[in-house]
């Protein structure tokens, strides 16, 4: 949890799968209307391509990472079980990060009632 190390690894593999996989074609295909917007015929098309999936797989990894990292960290400085939530952030980052802040409220919650917080 505190190395940057598998960050910068997933960093540059990510890069230099974009790179093989982005071309002046796939960027046409993506932004396709007059808005800029990104449409969905176009990204279907392009994560037919294995590279682009796998680079859309690296970065889905590297952002669930980052998450279940911040969640172990939070946990850490509050004083908050983060196991199930360091876990879901890794397979369902969403699912992780709700866990992370129902646990944090309930928390909060048993110590406020049993009164180990606050001024004596």
């Amino acid at each position: 949890m505190q190395s940057s190390i598998p960050y910068v690894m997933l960093g540059l593999l990510y890069a230099y799968l974009l790179y093989l996989s982005w071309t002046p074609e796939t960027i046409g295909m993506i932004f396709t209307s007059k808005y800029l917007l990104p449409e969905l015929p176009g990204i279907a098309k392009m994560f037919s391509s294995e590279m682009t999936l796998a680079s859309a797989w690296i970065h889905l990894l590297a952002v669930d990472l980052f998450a279940a990292r911040q969640v172990f960290h939070d946990g850490q400085e509050n004083d908050i079980e983060t196991r199930h939530s360091v876990s879901l952030c890794l397979l369902f980052c969403p699912i992780g990060i709700l866990t992370h802040f129902i646990t944090k409220a309930l928390t909060r919650n048993s110590v406020g009632k049993s009164g180990h917080h606050g001024m004596h």
